[in-house]
């Protein structure tokens, strides 16, 4: 998958830009809050439907607009089609292929990882960031895995409703068999893709920080007991809580880095380039399941590394052989295989440069 052309419009800073990027290496350089992040920020949102830095619509639509328009033109299998976001008052509407679609549809057409400043919040953040990582893992690798998901979020909003509802807490026990059926079935997808992607993520960690690194999948409830014993230990809980506290919405990937808990003892910038092989696994093990290149970008990767680990990370980053997109304070402070497609951005204008 690559995409060959780059539109975005009233997005952030961006008023108008329009890129012909490379198949292979793209830098975008510039000074800070030139737009360099806007424009990764913008490619992102093309393929996932929201922004990676957590921003509400009204936040990256530009000041005195009501909303913005991006557009791609992807390549892929030997064939080129468009996509198309555009989000204001009347929320997010998207097209792929000249068909209407969703987020699940932006992200089967798009596929993507981004490395940032923040990516050690993978590492060191809660739980729901890497219960995001799982999932965005899963959602390429196992086949009905959106839908799967979607229909356990249905159940777990039900269960929770007549948790706060005393009126409806005598039908709990009938909702409980769904939610567990479901449950059971996202933790079985969930393992068969760790299962799957265990070696790759051990390789590349282990590559990327040169130490011995394991992960250990938490499923959500007590190890060695059922989901549906589980589920009436934590009923009481769950009443005066008002919301369902066991079941695979509560997992979590642990991390362990030379026999230390990661997110505790490693200093950032190791749990940053932790973080960064987890992402660089996920890329490289999407790639496998699709048969097609994901796209990689990557904010600022020189910030809090060191030569040698910068090295390393682009290397790795190389080595998936995808279309990359990177950004960078200075023209030449990355180094490539090739030659990069260059861009300098100024005040949200983006210029090619070569």
């Amino acid at each position: 998958m690559t995409i060959r052309r780059f539109k975005a419009e009233r997005f952030r800073c961006l008023a108008s830009a329009d890129v012909e990027l490379a198949s292979d290496y793209n830098v975008i350089f510039g000074d800070n809050a030139s737009g360099k992040t806007s424009f990764l920020e913008a490619l992102a949102y093309l393929g996932r439907g929201k922004s990676f830095r957590g921003a509400p619509t009204q936040a990256v639509v530009q000041h005195g607009c009501k909303e913005f328009v991006l557009f791609g033109r992807v390549e892929k299998e030997g064939r080129e089609f468009g996509v198309g976001v555009e989000n204001g008052p009347e929320g997010l509407a998207a097209r792929v292929d000249n068909q209407s679609g969703g987020a699940s549809e932006l992200a089967a057409a798009l596929p993507l990882q981004i490395i940032d400043p923040d990516v050690h919040n993978l590492v060191a953040g809660g739980p729901e960031q890497r219960r995001r990582f799982i999932d965005w893992i899963a959602f390429h690798v196992e086949h009905g895995y959106v839908d799967l998901w979607r229909q356990f979020r249905r159940a777990l909003k039900q269960r929770n409703a007549g948790l706060r509802s005393p009126a409806m807490r005598h039908s709990l026990e009938a909702w409980d068999a769904e939610y567990i059926r479901l449950s059971m079935a996202v933790d079985a997808a969930r393992r068969r893709m760790l299962e799957g992607a265990a070696a790759v993520l051990t390789r590349q960690s282990e590559k990327l920080l040169e130490g011995e690194i394991s992960f250990e999948y938490s499923q959500g409830w007590a190890g060695g007991v059922g989901l549906e014993a589980a589920l009436a230990a934590s009923r009481d809980r769950d009443v005066q809580q008002g919301s369902t506290q066991v079941g695979p919405h509560r997992a979590d990937l642990k991390l362990r880095y030379d026999e230390r808990q990661a997110k505790r003892l490693v200093s950032r910038g190791q749990q940053k380039l932790l973080a960064c092989s987890m992402v660089l696994a996920a890329a490289e093990v999407a790639q496998d399941a699709l048969g097609q290149r994901v796209l990689l970008l990557l904010d600022d990767p020189a910030a809090e590394l060191d030569r040698a680990a910068l090295g390393r990370l682009l290397a790795q980053s190389f080595e998936l052989g995808g279309q990359l997109v990177a950004t960078s304070l200075e023209e030449n402070t990355l180094t490539f295989p090739k030659r990069p497609r260059r861009f300098h951005v100024k005040q949200g204008v983006i210029t090619a440069v070569n």
